[in-house]
């Protein structure tokens, strides 16, 4: 009874984390401001929350995970950061449907990179679905190549490319990055600090950007890092995709802005991939319970 409780608040707990995610962008493009001032409220925001999380945590339990955990902490942070000036660059740059498509990405380039650094050879359906991937962001891309969205497709690929980068160092480190990539964002903000110095602050509605930066990110970010706990690594991909399939319908149901016949038909390639292969993996995940089950019963 207890398991299936705890599986149950595992699906609770990573769905509220999935859906409060899918708003980060459109709150961004509601501010209606100039991008390195979005950045600077947002990083500021979210470093403070953090901190103040904490705080909170460590005067209440000795226990309490280091901020930056050695060197391996360090390069995890300063990937995160660069990954969230990426991000920045590719929203401004491209459309929403082309930058949350083109994250999702990132499944693709940490599977290699495990398999490259941590000798994790992928299984043949795994690497089928990282070809379809493939396809679908060369749809996506090869779309945006004279529409002035290249540029912005391209950082979305380089964010999804550091977010895998950091994701595999934290496994091969096998510390605890819980507030590393909240941390990170301190590489952000002092470059946008410097870049506001220089062009002024610039943001029509900034109170977006504060509930966006101050309460949307650390809680979705908190949900999605702690559903793990309680339910397989499949699951929690499953609702890690709801970003990429809710924040477009909002962008569109706010600004109308729909996406490209292109954009649709190499997301929705990524999207049903992605299931697809999250379903295989948990029905695998069953399957292996089920055996060790039979072979060593209680």
């Amino acid at each position: 009874m207890s398991s299936h409780t705890d599986h149950q608040k595992g699906l609770l707990v990573t769905a509220i984390g999935g859906l409060v995610l899918s708003i980060d962008i459109p709150l961004i493009r509601l501010a209606n401001g100039e991008a390195w001032t979005i950045l600077l409220l947002r990083t500021s925001c979210t470093l403070a929350a953090a901190l103040i999380m904490w705080a909170v945590w460590r005067s209440y339990s000795k226990n309490a995970p280091q901020l930056i955990p050695g060197w391996p902490g360090l390069v995890v942070a300063v990937i995160y950061g660069l990954g969230a000036v990426a991000f920045m660059t590719a929203v401004y740059h491209t459309s929403t449907a082309d930058l949350v498509f083109i994250l999702a990405f990132n499944t693709v380039f940490a599977a290699l990179l495990s398999w490259l650094f941590l000798k994790e050879r992928p299984r043949p359906l795994t690497l089928a679905a990282m070809a379809l991937m493939i396809v679908g962001v060369a749809i996506i891309v090869g779309d945006s190549v004279g529409t002035g969205y290249l540029f912005g497709d391209l950082m979305a690929l380089c964010s999804a490319f550091l977010i895998a980068c950091a994701i595999t160092i934290s496994r091969a480190s096998d510390k605890d990055m819980g507030f590393t990539a909240l941390i990170g964002v301190i590489l952000p903000f002092g470059v946008a600090a410097f870049m506001v110095s220089r062009t002024g602050f610039q943001v029509e509605a900034p109170w977006w950007i504060i509930l966006n930066g101050g309460v949307v990110m650390p809680i979705a970010f908190f949900c999605l890092a702690n559903g793990p706990k309680y339910i397989s690594g499949a699951e929690v991909a499953m609702f890690y995709l709801l970003e990429t399939i809710l924040a477009p319908v909002w962008v569109w149901m706010i600004f109308a802005e729909a996406p490209s016949r292109n954009s649709l038909i190499g997301g929705g390639i990524m999207i049903v991939t992605l299931i697809a292969h999250s379903l295989w993996q948990l029905h695998e995940g069953r399957k292996r319970r089920a055996d060790l089950a039979v072979h060593h019963p209680a």
